[in-house]
């Protein structure tokens, strides 16, 4: 395993929303579980940095990012213009392309019937590398799979409440146009399919408070009665144990 393959595999963490915003990234712990020195861990983290989905800290270490509003809608407008230009620009599609994004469709029908949500959010995010790979743009397809990477952490940081079946009948859409050898109306779903994602954002809602047990820890005892704080922190440390980024490490194996 090369620094490349260990990149690859964070990416594909996030896209089957396994590893979360502010996950942190150890290189110990990350090269125990691909059994590799602890040099390439690094490599890979310093790739991921480059391509904006880790960022580190000197003192903290690795994490992955926790992208701001304004790198949401950035992120959104990105993947409009490339998925967009891709569609407008490219040649006819033959059978076995077509074949092939239509087996890609499947495999998002079959796990979408099943209880693997990891795996439906990285084939539905795969399906737009797919198509880019498709229309024959291999260079945009490794940009915009870091991209979509991206605005799966926006989805999970937002709470994006876009529903699933809906994602894979537009994607369905967009084939039946293509089939038809119909760009304009294919660019104009592609447009509409990934405005109505950034939508379904609840981008207005603050993330969670890595502080909150602490500063209701530290808050003045006239400020709440010791009952209501010991209620809270209990509330408080259960929502951080079931949040915990720790707890999506292991999942990369």
């Amino acid at each position: 395993m090369n620094s490349k393959d260990i990149a690859n595999r964070i990416v594909e963490a996030i896209l089957a929303q396994k590893l979360m915003p502010g996950a942190r990234l150890g290189e110990q712990a990350l090269s125990m579980l691909f059994d590799c020195s602890r040099t390439l861990v690094r490599e890979a983290l310093m790739q991921l940095t480059a391509r904006g989905i880790v960022q580190v800290s000197s003192r903290r270490g690795w994490f992955v990012v926790q992208p701001s509003k304004t790198e949401a809608r950035e992120a959104f407008e990105a993947r409009r213009v490339i998925e967009t230009g891709l569609i407008r620009s490219a040649g006819a599609m033959d059978k076995t392309t077509l074949k092939r994004l239509k087996q890609h469709i499947q495999q998002e029908k079959t796990a979408l019937k099943q209880d693997d949500v990891g795996r439906r959010s990285f084939l539905l995010g795969d399906f737009h590398v797919c198509l880019a790979e498709c229309l024959g743009n291999q260079l945009l397809a490794d940009t915009l799979r870091d991209f979509t990477a991206r605005t799966t952490l926006i989805a999970m940081l937002y709470q994006s409440s876009h529903d699933a079946v809906k994602s894979c009948q537009e994607h369905i859409e967009i084939v039946q146009a293509l089939e038809r050898g119909d760009k304009e109306t294919a660019e104009q779903l592609m447009a509409q399919h990934i405005g109505q994602v950034q939508s379904a954002l609840q981008i207005n809602a603050l993330p969670a408070d890595p502080l909150a047990e602490l500063r209701l820890a530290l808050a003045p005892m006239s400020s709440t009665s010791v009952v209501g704080k010991k209620a809270t922190l209990r509330s408080a440390r259960s929502a951080s144990s079931s949040t915990s980024p720790s707890t999506y490490l292991g999942a990369l194996l």
